[in-house]
């Protein structure tokens, strides 16, 4: 992984509605979480409302004020519920 992009791996849901489980995303600066699902969003519309999404970078749950540098591994999921 280069220090230019992300690797975002997609679960469940998430992977059936994007088509892939994992892609290679450009991002030359830092962004926050939130920043990113809209970006998520504007590339796959059929995640809207993106910003229901959760979130883990470098393998650990985030909120989506935690910012997203080059180079970090994000996860994206679906919310769960509990029973």
């Amino acid at each position: 992984m280069n220090g230019t992009a992300i690797n975002v791996l997609y679960f469940a849901q998430v992977a059936e509605l994007t088509g892939t489980r994992l892609e290679t995303w450009p991002l030359a600066e830092p962004v926050t979480g939130a920043d990113w699902l809209v970006q998520l969003e504007s590339r796959y519309p059929q995640l809207a409302p993106a910003k229901r999404l959760k979130l883990a970078v470098n393998q650990f749950h985030v909120k989506p004020s935690a910012i997203i540098n080059p180079g970090d591994e994000v996860a994206v999921f679906e919310p769960v519920t509990g029973g």
